[in-house]
């Protein structure tokens, strides 16, 4: 018990101590400046770690959630062995790369999901952690070496601890006014899907870690999964579904599987 309760001390301060410099977010054309410091973070196990995080989160007040169809067919393993919905699963490590945006060359999507609208209040926060998701071997199912391209893979960016954290907008979208699916919720994560396929193969996939789902959602959401993924929760562009636990959370964007830089600007971070 003592070593699960240390790991939940370690995963809620850590990206928390980092976050209190001050300054605002940057930006780089190149790999100017980088952290020193190298940590390793994996998946931790027990129902406790549930109950910390969710001992300090508020509920969300004026929030309803509604479940559509979703294409078949649904995942083939449960969610929580999923490595592919279930981040935790693969862990991830810090990275020495350059804490702050940069300008990364090639195509855009002027369709993709832009981050910025993770928060009510629409802004660029700052980056105060760089680290790459470990790969996944699908046979053995277990993890599989650091992917190092691109360079970063998971980004912790600064929040405000208790604030509310809304869906980026897209130009895509699911109908009737629908943006995401949830894939997998857990009271301290979520995966979000820009499409209606029960898996990440096509489309953008947005993973967050370090908030606290609102309870309500995570209900729904369980209870959608038991009555065998047919129909899983629904939001809208905008809706407000968890709130930042500390000082900082973790995001990780996919496009059709691919793991993406989440610092880049001309991609995630224009508007």
């Amino acid at each position: 018990m003592f070593i699960v309760w240390l790991s939940v001390l370690w995963l809620v301060t850590g990206d928390w101590a980092a976050a209190q410099g001050p300054g605002d977010p940057e930006m780089t054309y190149g790999d100017a400046g980088a952290s020193d410091e190298v940590m390793h973070f994996l998946p931790l196990l027990g129902n406790d770690i549930s109950v910390a995080y969710q001992a300090a989160c508020h509920d969300i007040t004026g929030t309803a959630y509604e479940v559509i169809s979703v294409l078949p067919p649904p995942t083939d393993r449960p969610p929580t062995m999923h490595a592919d919905l279930n981040l935790a699963m693969r862990g991830y490590d810090s990275v020495r790369a350059h804490q702050g945006y940069v300008w990364l060359e090639g195509p855009t999507d002027y369709r993709a999901p832009q981050l910025k609208g993770l928060f009510r209040q629409a802004r660029l926060p700052e980056i105060v952690g760089t680290h790459q998701v470990y790969g996944w071997d699908w046979e053995c199912n277990c993890r599989h070496d650091l992917l190092d391209s691109p360079e970063v893979t998971l980004a912790s960016v600064t929040t405000d601890p208790t604030e509310i954290i809304t869906v980026p907008r897209s130009g895509y979208g699911l109908g009737s006014g629908y943006e995401v699916l949830v894939l997998y919720a857990q009271p301290g994560e979520i995966t979000l899907k820009y499409t209606r396929e029960d898996n990440v193969v096509i489309g953008y996939t947005l993973h967050l870690q370090g908030i606290c789902v609102e309870e309500d959602l995570l209900a729904l959401y369980q209870q959608s999964h038991a009555q065998g993924r047919s129909h899983l929760p629904a939001l809208k562009s905008g809706q407000a579904f968890a709130r930042a636990k500390g000082h900082a959370m973790r995001v990780v964007i996919r496009d059709s599987g691919s793991f993406m830089d989440p610092r880049s600007l001309k991609d995630w971070w224009r508007e």
